[in-house]
């Protein structure tokens, strides 16, 4: 797994680089702190990798992490979710500044304050791990209507030159108002002025998100994979 670019590994190149004070780290692997996130990587997806990956994580504690190549079962480790991956990034296409207003929500800034909301969200739309800590990876912004968060969109991981688009979504009861792509616009204007180009990850099988973010400018870069690990016991047998 090269690390020329640090769009490779970018998980890893993230917890070395911009976002080390987020990181855990054990010889070859690395992870955020797991109230940050559930995010994790080796420098390769060796057998020292994993081992090292493994010790960063109590029994049956899980990860998620980016692969180039499908997951193959492993001794300690088990398979719970995972699927087909984009890596998309938005070099070129303009983005235009967006209101902060939209049928009469207003956008807002989020934090700490908002944390169980956001909890709240991402466990029912599902965008990725979310912890209650992860609005301090970057700003995020989100829609209130009625007092209650409605959709919401953020700065997850960061590497040299880039910064990564995460947790999109919107509450089922309030799609279709145009939430998603203004609160995507206004993340990556704030990136785009800090003189960063905007990435992102999505699964390879939501093709309404894909659409969205080609609308804004978003290509794919690259097609890889995720999966969500849970370390487990490994029986050792004693010879006599």
């Amino acid at each position: 797994m090269s690390t020329a670019n640090p769009l490779d590994n970018v998980i890893w190149n993230a917890l070395t680089t911009r976002q080390a004070e987020f990181a855990e780290g054990v010889d070859q692997a690395r992870r955020f702190m797991p109230e940050v996130t559930a995010l994790g990587a080796f420098r390769e997806p060796t057998a020292e990798g994993y081992e090292s990956l493994a010790r960063l994580l109590r029994e049956h504690g899980t990860v998620a992490v980016f692969l180039d190549n499908p997951y193959e079962p492993r001794a300690g480790w088990k398979w719970v979710a995972g699927a087909a991956a984009l890596q998309m990034i938005c070099e070129n296409g303009p983005v235009e500044l967006a209101s902060r207003t939209c049928n009469d929500a207003k956008m807002i800034e989020l934090g700490a304050a908002d944390s169980a909301a956001m909890l709240e969200l991402t466990a029912l739309t599902k965008p990725g791990p979310f912890g209650r800590r992860t609005h301090e990876l970057g700003t995020y912004l989100g829609f209130r209507r009625n007092g209650k968060l409605v959709a919401m969109a953020g700065e997850r991981m960061k590497v040299p030159g880039y910064t990564e688009v995460s947790a999109v979504c919107t509450h089922p009861e309030h799609t279709g108002q145009g939430y998603a792509g203004i609160l995507m616009a206004e993340v990556m204007r704030g990136i785009r002025e800090r003189g960063e180009i905007p990435i992102l990850h999505v699964r390879g099988d939501n093709l309404r998100a894909i659409a969205l973010y080609e609308r804004l400018g978003f290509s794919t870069r690259h097609r890889g994979y995720f999966a969500l690990l849970r370390k487990e016991s490994v029986a050792h047998v004693v010879s006599s």
